[in-house]
């Protein structure tokens, strides 16, 4: 509860009963998500069932986030089986899944074929293997292999040189989609995002119903990302693809861009991929993957994610307390001794006045926390991302919201019902306050709030409250 920082995890097999889910809520996951890649929607509807299950146990808000697998680029079934490729070797790869060449390989993707380019990198099983395109005619390239290996059935392929004109939402994503919407999911993630126009096309399917994250792990997407980040509602630096895509040594310098971009737009940020891949099998990470989860602390991540750590991992419960551990650490490292961290650029808008006035009052006055009225989420949205020196309550009557706001720096999203004075308000925020056992008896809380009551958009109050003379 006293961190700042959220925590994204991945259910799968190793974490998928209710009880399990609720022993990872009270370990410190804010965020479940459904990774639609793997298992089939019966098995995703019975987790989501088992979070709010766990939600109602734990007694407070847990998010959910559905990521769509995005467009999957795989060579087909090898003839003969397994395939050694030499380096300095040719190697073709035709779009019949049954070349007439038998030692062709099978890449069922003619569209993909047709947009290569002569020099274009393929990298196939997660960068393991590398070609590189020599020749191209209708329906077949001719490579040259730069790194070898053995190549066998359904290998994953990149390919970061090359645009590919495809829709970031395959059909598959579209019928994850609306089975994901009809659950009442909270997030949804697009893959492979590479310019506004992706996030655009899904906002015309869902609307304002969930809130958008455009997953950044294709270097063509950083020549757009500003435009990206406009459009869509969060980021995830999704670094497992976009380490593939990209040298290894680009990712770091990419994901403080990232951050930074998301920063100063206001713009929820994910980290994720390989934050603790060695607690997969081992109950301790090492020491370099803790340093990872603290620079994106350091860099203002809002959220930290695990992936197979708690989805398919032998100690899913040790690894969210170690994440929450080591978040924590470094928020009060950050405290005592602050770095540099991307700032926001507050817009004109009331409630982004709110928030830069907030964060002015707690510099010259310590509060006890600050309580933020909000039906959309957005004024909550615009208080944390000034990052004030307080504890930060949400409170909403909507449960859609609270569950949103799951993903935000330092919102503890609360229900409450909506407030018709006032009076009524400071109540309830008293209230909350009081039920998270906060000091109230030296320090005020702020209020932020939006009069008339229950108008989205009208946040223009900030008001200081001393619970003890309430």
């Amino acid at each position: 509860m006293h961190r700042r920082t959220k925590i994204v995890a991945t259910l799968g097999p190793a974490s998928s009963t209710a009880q399990a889910i609720a022993q990872l809520a009270q370990a410190g996951v804010n965020v479940f998500r459904l990774n639609l890649s793997h298992g089939s929607h019966a098995e995703h509807q019975a987790r989501f069932q088992a979070i709010r299950q766990a939600e109602a146990q734990v007694g407070w808000p847990l998010g959910v986030l559905l990521d769509l697998q995005g467009p999957k680029i795989r060579v087909g079934r090898i003839p003969g089986g397994p395939r050694q490729l030499a380096v300095g070797s040719t190697v073709v790869f035709e779009a019949d899944p049954l070349p007439t060449d038998p030692v062709a390989i099978p890449f069922p993707h003619a569209d993909i074929l047709a947009e290569l380019e002569v020099g274009h990198l393929l990298m196939v099983d997660d960068g393991k293997l590398q070609l590189q395109v020599q020749s191209l005619a209708p329906g077949r390239a001719t490579l040259v292999v730069q790194v070898g290996g053995v190549l066998s059935d359904r290998k994953g392929v990149n390919l970061p040189s090359t645009r590919l004109s495809m829709s970031a939402l395959t059909p598959k994503d579209r019928e994850d989609l609306a089975f994901g919407l009809a659950l009442g999911v909270d997030w949804v993630a697009l893959s492979f995002v590479q310019h506004a126009q992706d996030i655009e096309q899904l906002r015309e399917l869902v609307g304002t119903r969930v809130g958008i994250i455009a997953k950044l792990e294709k270097p063509g997407a950083m020549q757009h990302l500003e435009a990206i980040a406009q459009a869509a509602d969060a980021l995830m630096v999704a670094r497992g693809d976009l380490g593939v895509e990209v040298p290894p040594e680009d990712v770091p310098g990419l994901q403080r861009r990232i951050i930074a971009v998301a920063r100063r737009l206001g713009r929820p940020v994910v980290v994720a991929t390989q934050m603790l891949e060695s607690m997969i099998g081992a109950p301790t990470p090492t020491r370099a993957e803790a340093s990872d989860v603290a620079t994106a602390v350091y860099l203002g991540a809002d959220a930290v994610m695990l992936s197979a750590e708690t989805a398919a991992g032998s100690y899913p419960v040790q690894a969210v307390e170690m994440m929450a551990r080591i978040v924590a650490r470094a928020e009060r490292d950050q405290q005592e001794q602050p770095t540099a961290m991307p700032a926001s650029t507050p817009l004109t808008t009331r409630a982004d006045a709110m928030g830069v006035a907030l964060r002015a009052v707690c510099a010259v006055q310590p509060l006890a926390a600050a309580v933020t009225y909000t039906t959309s989420g957005a004024s909550a949205l615009c208080v944390a991302r000034e990052r004030p020196a307080t504890t930060l309550i949400g409170l909403t009557p909507h449960a859609s919201t609270a569950r949103k706001l799951c993903l935000v720096w330092g919102v503890r999203p609360v229900l409450a019902p909506q407030a018709d004075s006032v009076e009524g308000m400071v109540d309830n925020a008293v209230a909350a306050a009081a039920s998270m056992n906060l000091p109230l008896t030296d320090a005020p809380l702020a209020v932020v709030a939006g009069l008339p009551f229950a108008t989205p958009g009208s946040t223009n109050l900030l008001r200081l409250v001393w619970p003890q003379a309430h």
